[in-house]
């Protein structure tokens, strides 16, 4: 059934069997010893020998330990050396050939198997055979290495042993982890006992500290306060030495009335240290000894520079080099001194602030206030005596002018000078002594200190030679003058609004503009007004006349009025030129001496006009003048002008008038019937206030109107009743036409509110008579 050929190649076959078999995950092959067609009966019998051409099928290796290497232990060593020694010990197996192995393999008994003999048993030698090459194949796996790919077995012997190191190492490290956390239990137990032992001994050791930095506050404080006691004898004996003025020019000098200063507070806040009485005396001297030294240094600082100016000033004729040498040099000259200009800035500012206020937190105030008034005496003394030329100069140019142009030109030029000087002026005393003296009414002030020195140049705290030099050229000049002064003075500086912002100067001219209004020209021109009404109201002479009410001149309401009555409205006129609103307003002795003088000249009048019969109606007349008045008061809006509706509300809406063409208004509201309910009080000008002065001028016109509108209502029903004596109605109509006309032919409703009037009581009378008739019948 098979060709000898196929005996012949079964070494070869082996041969490639042995290859077949090395490769380790795959599949056996297929046998070429089997026919691929056969079915004979030799394929039948034969059987393989087990675990010898079988290869493990499916067998997946498991992957290669990569453990990283560490430091080997003494036990470690010890292991290795053992195995390393059974190694060297047990004899090396030469390594089978791959051809070999088919061959041995093959032979498998010395005689022949017959086929037969196959299928009934499986021979012994094959079993051992078996068990040979399984113990081989596993000793030989047992020791070789990791990385051969021939021993897959051998993989899984070398994982379990380093797993068992691993575990052996890991072991170890718990136990050491273990005895090492015993020790730190016992280590920590140990150390809460020493804490609680030695807590006691902390609580020593803590209180020794506070103790200590207790001691040290208070030795500290021990210290500073004995620094107020030791500087007394230094002081001293700087303050006592022979060269002591010297030290004013020193910034030590500073530092020391600093230092005295502070000492004398120290002493005022402990009233309870020993010899403190005595030490604030001593320190008080002594402060009082160093401010002199200050006084005395700046006085001969003065002297020194003063003279070499003053000299200048006389050698010059040029405005300008005067100028130059009395501000901008000598204030250079004063601030080249190395210490004293800054000492007596500090002393200064030490009793002021920069605006000459007086500083709350001063405790010596009175003895630096004291050392500052001292050196401001002696700085504007020094500069009136070196200044005086100047001076005289400006007064006598001033004089010439009022001869040369006029009064008023040669006062508002004088007045922008004086202004100039003392705006130039108080830039030197604000570089030397650091303080800006801005107007204050309070006594503690530096504006208050220099004002009461007297001296002959103008400075910001003493208006006075300005005002010595212009007071009697104003008395001198008209009254209109005056006005046109005081007016210009005040517009100039206060009525005009400025867009951008105000200059230094002019900022500094309207304070000294204020100051001279207030405090000296608008007292002036008080004076000077009541001079005029005592001279052009109270004594003037009245020609009988002038007591006839003449017709109206030119549409002007005013044109027909009493003489004096024109001079009064001037006068209010003129004040309100020169006047703020807020000044003549209200409760102004001018303006009320003004119409108080006029009223009590107009009773004299009428008490004429009663006298003489001279066919001039005096309860018009009255009422024509008064209404002049109160109309005038009304436009300037001058005087108590007040709208009292409650007490005066038949007066409400002329107050409220600007004109006298709404004087109808005005007769509308007092012919209502309060009007009639009053009685006719007497109010004459000994009984005029400044207060009710208004309200007393009213009462004076219901009075005037309701005495000719009730005499003329008798009059026209005595007319028209034909009584005896009385002339006709048409002639007394025609003659109430005449009179009414010619006083105020202007003012047509005033006329028709009169007539109106006039006819309520006529109307008033009849009615009454009517009743009494009435009464008789029945």
């Amino acid at each position: 059934m098979y060709e000898d050929s196929w005996y012949n190649f079964v070494p070869e076959i082996t041969g490639r069997r042995g290859n077949a078999s090395g490769q380790s995950g795959h599949r056996r092959r297929e046998s070429l010893l089997q026919q691929p067609n056969g079915t004979g009966a030799a394929a039948d019998i034969v059987v393989p020998m087990q675990n010898v051409y079988e290869e493990v099928e499916d067998i997946k290796s498991p992957p290669e330990p990569e453990v990283l290497r560490r430091a080997s232990s003494y036990s470690d060593f010890y292991r290795v050396v053992q195995e390393q020694l059974l190694k060297d010990e047990r004899p090396q197996r030469e390594k089978p050939n791959k051809w070999n192995r088919g061959w041995e393999a093959l032979n498998i008994a010395d005689s022949v198997i017959e086929p037969e003999s196959l299928q009934s048993h499986e021979p012994q030698s094959l079993v051992s055979y078996d068990e040979q090459l399984l113990d081989a194949s596993q000793q030989e796996y047992l020791y070789a290495s990791p990385s051969n790919e021939e021993a897959p077995y051998g993989h899984e012997l070398v994982y379990r042993d380093q797993l068992t190191l691993t575990e052996r190492h890991l072991d170890g490290l718990i136990d050491d982890a273990n005895a090492t956390l015993n020790l730190l239990t016992s280590l920590s137990n140990s150390f809460q006992s020493v804490e609680a032992q030695t807590s006691t001994f902390q609580s020593q050791c803590e209180d020794l500290l506070n103790e200590q930095k207790r001691l040290e506050v208070l030795a500290n404080e021990v210290g500073t306060d004995l620094h107020y006691y030791a500087y007394l004898d230094n002081a001293t004996r700087r303050l006592n030495a022979p060269g002591a003025s010297r030290l004013v020019d020193d910034d030590s000098f500073g530092e020391m009335i600093e230092n005295i200063d502070a000492c004398i507070v120290f002493m005022e806040n402990h009233e309870t240290y020993r010899d403190r009485d005595t030490y604030l005396a001593r320190y008080n001297a002594l402060l009082t000894k160093a401010l002199h030294l200050l006084e005395h240094g700046y006085k001969t600082r003065l002297e020194r520079v003063s003279p070499d100016i003053a000299r200048q000033i006389a050698a010059t004729k040029s405005d300008s080099a005067r100028h130059a040498l009395a501000y901008g040099r000598f204030q250079e000259m004063m601030l080249e001194s190395y210490g004293l200009i800054p000492n007596i800035r500090q002393v200064v500012r030490r009793a002021y602030d920069f605006y000459g206020k007086p500083v709350e937190s001063c405790t010596n105030f009175e003895t630096y206030a004291n050392t500052a008034k001292n050196i401001f005496y002696t700085h504007f003394a020094t500069r009136d005596r070196d200044l005086k030329l100047m001076t005289q100069a400006d007064i006598e140019d001033f004089q010439k002018e009022v001869k040369s142009l006029s009064a008023e030109t040669a006062s508002r030029n004088f007045i922008k000078q004086c202004f100039e000087r003392m705006y130039n002026e108080e830039r030197v005393f604000l570089s030397l002594f650091d303080v800006e003296p801005m107007f204050n009414t309070s006594l503690d002030t530096v504006f208050q200190s220099i004002k009461t020195i007297n001296t002959t140049i103008a400075h910001p705290g003493n208006l006075t030679p300005m005002v010595s030099s212009l007071q009697p050229i104003l008395y001198a000049a008209s009254l209109q003058i005056t006005c046109n002064v005081v007016g210009w003075l005040a517009n100039e500086y206060f009525g005009a609004e400025f867009d951008e912002v105000e200059s230094p100067y002019f900022a500094k001219c309207k304070q000294y503009a204020s100051q001279l209004l207030v405090h000296q020209l608008w007292p002036l021109t008080d004076t000077a007004f009541e001079v005029e009404i005592t001279k052009a109201i109270t004594k003037a002479t009245a020609q009988d006349s002038s007591l006839k009410i003449g017709p109206v001149i030119g549409g002007v309401a005013s044109s027909n009025a009493y003489p004096v009555v024109k001079q009064a409205i001037k006068l209010l006129s003129m004040y309100d030129h020169c006047m703020p609103k807020e000044r003549a307003a209200k409760n102004n002795s001018v303006v009320f001496k003004t119409v108080r003088e006029t009223i009590q000249v107009l009773q004299r009048a009428e008490a004429r006009i009663k006298y003489l019969k001279a066919g001039t109606d005096a309860d018009l007349f009255m009422i024509k003048n008064l209404l002049i008045i109160k109309n005038e008061l009304v436009s300037l809006e001058i005087g108590d002008i007040r709208n009292q509706a409650a007490s005066m509300q038949h007066f409400g809406h002329i107050w409220d008038t600007l004109s006298s063409q709404n004087w109808v208004g005005f007769f509308s509201n007092i012919m209502g019937g309060s009007l009639w309910s009053r009685g006719t009080p007497s109010v004459t000008a000994k009984t005029l206030t400044v207060e009710d002065m208004n309200e007393q001028l009213d009462e004076l016109l219901r009075h005037s109107i309701y005495a000719f509108t009730q005499r003329w209502g008798t009059l026209m029903n005595d007319s028209t009743n034909r009584k005896l004596g009385v002339k006709p109605i048409a002639k007394v109509e025609t003659e109430l036409e005449t009179m009414l006309q010619t006083a105020f032919s202007n003012q047509p409703e005033v006329i028709g509110k009169l007539k109106e009037a006039i006819g309520q009581h006529a109307q008033a009378q009849r009615d009454a008579n009517d009743t009494k008739q009435g009464a008789r019948r029945y």
